[in-house]
This record gives C-alpha cells, structure tokens and sequence, in this order.
C-alpha cells in the first residue's frame, strides 16, 4: 500500500468513526420526549415541563424535551407507553413512586412490571395534608379535633382522594384505622374537583398533595391540618405533622421519579441522569415547582432504586392491614 493510500484509507476511517453510534451518543439525542400520566396543569406535570426545557444542549440532547400527557389509570397508561417505547433514551416517563411501590400490591393483573424500567432520578418529593373546609366547624383546629368531630357526626365523617388507590387514599385509610374512626372515602378524578367540593362545603375534609392547598389556605378556604412528612412542610411550617400529633406510622414523603426503558444504554442513562440533576438545580425551575408546594430533589439511579425498593417493602404490609384491592 503506498503512503497517499494508506492516507485516504486512514482518512475515510476517521469520517466513519466520527459518525458512528458512539459517537453520535456522545453529541446528544436530537429529540426527547417525557410521558407523564396526568393532565396538565397537575403538580407532576410542573415537573415534566420545567426540567424538559432545560435539558437543550447537553450531553443527553441537543434540543429542550417535550412532555406527552397521557393521563388515565392513576398514571398507567403512561408506563404502559413506556414499556414499548424505544430502549435509546429518547422516551422517559415521569411517575410517582406508588406506580412501583404501591401498585403492584393493589392490582394483581397489573399491566407492567416494575423490573420493565431503569431508574434515571428523582425529579422532587411531595407531603400530603389533611384539610378541612366549611361542612367542618371552625372550632375545629386540630387533627385531634377533627378526629373527635368525625366520631361524634358519622354520617359526615369522609375524605376525599384524588382517586381510589393513590397515595393519599391509603393515607387517610391509615389514619382511620389508626385512629379507630370510620372515615369513608370518596374517590375523585384529581384534586380539583375534590379540592372544589372541599371548599363548597360537599365533602368534610380531603387528603391531598399539601401543595395543592396552598392558594385556598392563604385566601383561608380551607384549613390544613396535618401533613405527611418527617418533620414540617417549608410551605405550612405553622402545621404540625401527623407524626407530632400522635401517628408514628403515617409519615409520606411521596416522589415523582424519571424512568427509562429497562434496556436503555447505561451511558446514555448517565447522561440523562447528569441533565435532569443540573435542570433540577436551576433557579427557574426551583421557584416554578414551589409555587405548586414541591420540593426539588435530583438523585442518583442507585438512590432512587434504594428508595423504590424501600417502599415497595414498606407498603406490602400496609396494604393487606387496610384490607384494600383496586381489583374489588
């Protein structure tokens, strides 16, 4: 071979090498799209939006990430989408935690598998709280007081949930059989319109995502009175958890966690990771999901693993002493 071929061969060598997949990988996805499976303008979706439009220009995509809605099922359908979705990293889908944790102890046909996904990160943590609206005396100031209200007036004690099988569902059912009072749950699609009816005086209290309050407590529509995490709510730190008014057990940090397809590349997952971290710590993006009462948490695909499989183990028990089934 003489020198001027054995140049052009070296040449054409480093133009396929610069196109080739790796390298293709490393400049960035042209397109990402995140599933999420509630309606917009939900305190999830504020997740999805605000980190898809700064991932641009990074090493996981080159343009800002576009946020399918594909609400119904309690978030399902969009991790039934996932499931099939490309292993390449352009799809990702934005679920709670109860997706995986809660779900497969409550439906025994349940349409995926939690080993069908690859943890990515935790996008941000929310409590849930007990409110009250005007169907309950303004007397009534504490969960104690609630508690006592509700057992003298059974045919008034209920919460509703943002539907059967959530998070907040099962929370109230705690607190009824913890407490040994009847609280009859009502089931809605979402928190507004049970919010909506808490507020018109329809229903005597809900169990929400606390951040879903914050607007009709401070207009004093409502009153919050307990919330669900470790210590205090930074936006009700006047109100006292569940776990400082005598229920040790009822402590929920839920959190809204980005997924991939089990068999996505690990670099690619790393640089998903990496950009979802980085958007998470961005001042916009902070201030736009306190406004809806969440709180910005970026981990870890092993942190998030660890956490999953720590509710998973959590709930099972749980589950079988509320004696529920999403199948019944």
């Amino acid at each position: 071979m003489t020198r001027r071929h054995f140049l052009t061969t070296l040449t054409g060598t480093a133009a396929l090498a610069a196109w080739s997949p790796l390298t293709l990988l490393a400049q960035g996805l042209e397109q990402v799209k995140i599933y999420y499976g509630f309606p917009p303008g939900s305190s999830g979706d504020s997740v999805a939006r605000r980190v898809a439009e700064k991932l641009a220009g990074t090493a996981y995509t080159k343009n800002p990430g576009v946020v399918d809605n594909k609400p119904g099922a309690g978030g399902r359908i969009a991790l039934e989408s996932l499931k099939v979705a490309p292993a390449d990293g352009s799809v990702l889908a934005l679920a709670p935690v109860s997706a995986m944790s809660v779900y497969p102890h409550i439906y025994s046909k349940l349409s995926y598998d939690p080993k069908d996904f690859a943890q990515v990160s935790i996008g941000a943590i929310m409590h849930h709280g007990l409110a009250v609206g005007p169907a309950v005396p303004a007397s009534v100031k504490t969960l104690k007081d609630f508690l006592t209200w509700a057992k003298a007036n059974p045919d008034q004690a209920s919460y509703g949930s943002p539907g059967a099988g959530s998070m907040p569902h099962l929370l109230g059912a705690l607190l009824g059989l913890r407490s040994k009072v009847d609280l009859k749950h009502v089931p809605y699609r979402g928190t507004v319109p049970g919010i909506t009816d808490l507020v018109g005086g329809q229903i005597a209290s809900t169990m929400n995502p606390s951040g879903d309050y914050l607007a009709y407590a401070k207009a004093g529509k409502l009153r919050v009175l307990a919330t669900s995490g470790p210590q205090r709510s930074p936006y009700y730190p006047d109100v006292p958890t569940f776990v400082e008014q005598g229920f040790p057990d009822l402590v929920v940090e839920e959190w809204f966690g980005f997924y991939a397809p089990a068999k996505t590349p690990a670099a690619t997952l790393a640089n998903a990771t990496a950009a979802i971290n980085a958007a998470l710590k961005d001042k916009v993006v902070m201030d736009s999901l306190a406004l809806v009462g969440l709180i910005p948490h970026g981990s870890s695909a092993e942190e998030m693993a660890k956490s999953q499989k720590a509710e998973f183990e959590r709930w099972g028990p749980l589950v079988k002493q509320i004696g529920f089934s999403a199948d019944s």
